[in-house]
């Protein structure tokens, strides 16, 4: 009899999450903060260099120079700030959404020590003589901008303004005694004379005083602006800082960029999304109806615990929602095949809905883990934009656990439990004919789309393919090398977006004729060649970075992205980049020895290792740029490669439990034949969704990802060609060398519970 109140209990559910969704969804996403590269504004890295030699760079010094950059940023009304201390004394600065990025960045790296001086270079007062917060903005008599501000000691000012005006002539001098020279962050090296007369003096000011000035308010007169007197009296109020701050790695992103990569990541996602949810539809029938719900509410729980997390979304983190939504739903079809194995078996819908969930739990535990590994890996050694990256990939995974394990059974449990489906296996994407007796003693042969394969019959051949591919793939990096980025070779690069198609010719000519340097190498892309690539061996200054910006801003109506990194931070980003796989297969392989075996361990590590330089051959052959992002696509790889070799391992040891003692070689082999085709279909399900997912933000995403988007497709490829075709039957070989002589028995251990010899 169909028990009717589940039945409604399971559409009252989704009715509810319906709701929910759609109304909160509007407000959590306008409420989550956005990176630069999807509305704009710079991020730059300092290194933290003392004033004086006697000072030192403590814990104190830094965190009182972060306040003092804080309140820097404050007179620019940014609400979307992120200043951090990293190691080796070094202070990262993240500005999303400014509108002037030049005035934001003079604003933060100025030290501001603001020091009163005769022509001969001598101080008679600094900023500890001014009145905090004082500084403003004015006009002079003939309406022209100064800055004045107040000095806490009128009497002081008085006796320095008399003794200048009492100086002595200087002989062959061009310029008076008696001047009064203002300075922002004085420099011994630079010469009052000659700057005299320069149309842009180094020093700020230099009024000219014939008398003793009994006020406590200076005017700061020079060839201001309205703009850069305001800007000035904003550095002043701010007040100087303790040390002095050398920029060594710094990206800044046009707003027009910003804005049309998230609209492009975001289309791309809904096509991906899209995709994944017809295809489980179309597969797995009635549970994919359930999946495309948990799916819905895995995507809209993302959001929220991101926003609550207060996590800044950049480009990559949006390309890993995405990707978690392919990661997510291998959580269900790991499910799925299990209950159609246990209905094909001849159970009944209750036992195989039970039997299914019980055995692909641990399975889903082990492969969520290892992923879990890989992104905390990634987070630890990754940049600002990995972070993210690594962020929203760790939140993925434990959310995917909750909505895609516990949502799905409940969901499905309902249905299973009202009786409804007793008689309906066909609802599960099981035909009757493929049902077999119980009673009968019927066995169920694994088969693949109804066919019975040996896998292990053509291992040599799989070796050999990859041995050649591997060898191909060291021969094309040890002639071509990489393309690498500026993250690991140093240098800038400066993107463009036209509002029509452009050429090299033309960007060169720019360059060369315009703004006076020489690109190394000019790279055109986007739909219709708008886009235009340009890198510098060397860093191009900041007063060369603004006179760009602007150059390009008024040619093309947009400013372009530009990005700069030290020999150090290169060279210190590749080496952190080496470290986080070699941590990332470390971790995997104690988590992998603890919950299966060493044997299981050096063979999935061997497999993910064939992945990983796949990927970097194909790099090195279709010289693609290769940046910090393919080394968070790398990981991304190790992670899901792993998930689908231990899927594989699972079944394996699963099975070897149900044999107790193998024997021969020939039994092995049989055993892990039989496991692959059983998980082959899952296999290809998860990377079929997967793929379609990153193959969309390949073809349709900004063009700042494609290049991960691409390295994604092709390791997911090759991730899942080596869990089935590598890295069991690696095992196989290594194990069933002395299988005669020590056969495998399955002996039950506490930590373990895996196979032993």
């Amino acid at each position: 009899m169909v028990k009717r109140g589940r039945i409604v209990a399971f559409f009252l559910a989704v009715i509810l999450v319906a709701a929910t969704i759609g109304t909160t969804v509007t407000g959590v996403t306008k409420d989550i903060n956005l990176g630069l590269d999807l509305q704009g504004g710079f991020e730059i890295l300092y290194d933290v260099e003392t004033i004086d030699e006697d000072q030192e760079v403590s814990q104190q010094v830094l965190e009182s120079t972060v306040q003092s950059l804080y309140e820097r940023v404050d007179v620019l009304g940014i609400s979307e700030t992120n200043i951090s201390i990293e190691s080796g004394d070094r202070i990262r600065v993240q500005l999303a959404g400014v509108q002037d990025q030049q005035e934001a960045r003079e604003l933060l790296s100025t030290t501001a020590q603001l020091s009163f001086r005769d022509v001969e270079g001598n101080e008679y007062m600094d900023g500890s003589d001014i009145r905090e917060g004082s500084a403003q903005q004015s006009y002079d008599q003939n309406n022209a901008p100064i800055v004045t501000l107040e000095v806490k000691s009128a009497s002081e000012f008085y006796d320095v303004t008399q003794e200048i005006s009492n100086k002595e002539p200087i002989e062959g001098a061009t310029y008076p005694p008696n001047l009064l020279v203002i300075w922002l962050d004085y420099d011994e090296d630079i010469a009052f004379e000659e700057e005299y007369g320069s149309e842009d003096p180094a020093y700020v000011s230099a009024p000219q005083v014939s008398q003793g000035i009994r006020s406590n308010t200076v005017q700061i007169e020079g060839d201001f602006t309205q703009e850069s007197a305001q800007q000035l009296a904003d550095i002043l109020n701010a007040g100087s800082l303790p040390v002095e701050l050398e920029e060594t790695y710094s990206t800044s992103v046009g707003a027009q960029f910003g804005e049309q990569a998230m609209q492009k990541t975001i289309y791309a996602g809904f096509i991906g999304v899209a995709l994944i949810f017809l295809y489980m539809l179309f597969y797995y029938r009635f549970p994919g109806v359930i999946s495309v719900i948990t799916l819905s509410a895995y995507i809209y729980l993302i959001l929220v615990v991101f926003e609550l997390l207060n996590g800044v979304l950049t480009l990559p983190g949006i390309a890993a929602l995405i990707l978690g939504v392919g990661m997510a739903v291998d959580a269900n079809i790991i499910t799925y095949e299990r209950i159609k194995e246990e209905l094909k078996s001849g159970k009944s819908i209750m036992a195989a809905f039970k039997s299914g969930n019980k055995r692909s739990l641990a399975t889903i535990l082990d492969a969520n883990i290892t992923t879990l590994i890989a992104a905390t890996v990634l987070f630890i050694f990754g940049t600002s934009s990995v972070k993210g990256f690594a962020t929203m990939l760790i939140v993925s995974i434990l959310v995917s656990f909750v909505t895609a394990v516990y949502g799905t059974r409940l969901l499905l449990g309902l249905w299973v439990k009202s009786r409804f489906l007793t008689k309906r296996p066909g609802w599960f994407g099981v035909k009757k004919d493929q049902i077999h007796s119980l009673e009968e003693g019927e066995e169920v042969e694994p088969k693949f789309m109804n066919r019975k394969l040996d896998l292990i019959k053509y291992r040599k051949r799989f070796f050999a393919l990859s041995l050649a591919l591997l060898a191909a793939g060291a021969i094309a990096l040890g002639i071509f090398k990489l393309n690498l980025g500026i993250d690991f070779t140093s240098g800038s690069r400066v993107e463009i977006l036209a509002d029509e198609s452009i050429t090299t010719e033309e960007v060169e000519e720019a360059f060369e004729n315009e703004l006076n340097v020489s690109p190394k190498q000019v790279v055109l892309s986007g739909e219709s060649n708008d886009i235009a690539v340009t890198r510098f061996d060397s860093e191009l200054s900041q007063d060369k970075i603004a006179e760009i910006q602007n150059y390009f801003s008024e040619e093309y109506g947009s400013s372009p992205n530009v990005s700069t990194v030290s020999p150090i931070v290169g060279q210190e980003l590749a080496k952190n980049a080496a470290l986080a796989v070699l941590y990332a297969s470390i971790g995997i392989i104690i988590y992998v020895t603890f919950r299966f075996e060493l044997f299981f361990a050096i063979t999935a590590i061997l497999a993910l290792l064939h992945d990983a330089f796949f990927i970097i051959a194909l790099f090195s052959l279709t010289r693609l740029e290769f940046d910090i992002t393919i080394i968070a696509a790398i990981l991304t790889i190790v992670g899901y490669s792993v998930n689908d070799t231990i899927v594989t391992f699972d079944r394996i040891r699963e099975n070897l439990k149900f044999k107790k003692k193998v024997k021969s070689f020939k039994e092995l082999a049989k055993v892990v034949n039989d496991s692959l085709l059983q998980t082959m279909a899952r296999s290809l399900n998860t990377v079929l969704t997967v793929v379609f997912a990153a193959a969309m933000l390949f073809i349709f995403g900004a063009s700042s990802i494609t290049n991960f988007a691409f390295a994604l497709v092709i390791g997911l490829i090759a991730g899942t060609y080596s869990s089935l075709f590598i890295a069991a039957q690696l095992w196989l070989v290594w194990r069933g060398k002395n299988i005669k002589n020590k056969p495998i028995e399955y002996v039950k251990k506490k930590n373990t519970g895996g196979p032993q010899v």
